[in-house]
């Protein structure tokens, strides 16, 4: 299980790229995504598709190549594969077929995020994509905001203004960092409470790239966890 750039090519450890020219066989979520990076390095591998919608035939497919003595490397379009994106069937499917999973670390959205935050303190929940209904996704809203700890999700350019409404209406005043296009060349960091950063979006005509939002803890729980340090 490789982990790739969430954007910059750059980042990839050299672990990483060596692995993938080692391999006989690339597994990855889009192969037109993942021939960019191999481009980029000048690696020459066999790719084969698994995606969200074939990662069961996939797996099974994987499990056969690995029975005929190919090593094969897992990726996603970008970070950590099985974090929000293909990959957990596939483990699960390897493993019970009886053969070893490494993994290889590297980046991930997620501590990407983290690490800019400053009010992630010792816990956090990571929701990952929320549910497109509304109404199941105000419901979840609300029992995150009602935990004492951070919480991270990611959303897409094209709901991630009603995702900031929804969450001013509820938590006018949490504080929250959007992560936007991180990495890459139009990286952005918004930082402040709901409303002010729901109201800073909503302002613009054009809203592009992959988002991920971290949502602090209430004041109340980020006061008595800097009180027991």
């Amino acid at each position: 299980m490789v982990a790739t750039p969430i954007g910059n090519l750059e980042d990839i450890t050299m672990r990483a790229l060596q692995t993938l020219r080692e391999v006989d066989v690339i597994a990855c979520e889009d192969t037109r995504h993942t021939q960019r990076l191999l481009t980029r390095y000048d690696i020459h591998k066999r790719l084969i598709a698994c995606h969200a919608h074939n990662e069961i035939s996939s797996a099974a497919g994987i499990v056969k190549l690995l029975s005929e003595d190919n090593n094969i490397a897992f990726v996603s379009d970008a970070g950590t594969p099985g974090i929000s994106d293909p990959g957990a069937r596939v483990v699960n499917a390897v493993r019970e077929a009886g053969f070893p999973i490494v993994p290889i670390p590297g980046a991930s959205a997620l501590a990407t995020l983290i690490s800019v935050s400053g009010f992630v303190g010792k816990a956090f929940v990571f929701e990952g994509f929320m549910s497109p209904r509304a109404g199941r996704r105000r419901k979840r809203l609300v029992e995150l905001l009602e935990r004492d700890e951070a919480f991270i999700v990611y959303e897409s350019p094209f709901r991630v203004v009603k995702l900031l409404e929804e969450l001013a209406s509820l938590a006018p005043d949490r504080r929250i960092l959007v992560g936007r296009e991180m990495t890459k060349a139009f990286e952005e960091y918004v930082d402040g409470t709901a409303q002010t950063v729901a109201g800073d979006f909503a302002k613009r005509t054009s809203i592009k790239g992959e988002f991920a939002i971290c949502i602090s803890p209430s004041e109340t729980a980020r006061n008595d966890d800097e009180g027991t340090e």
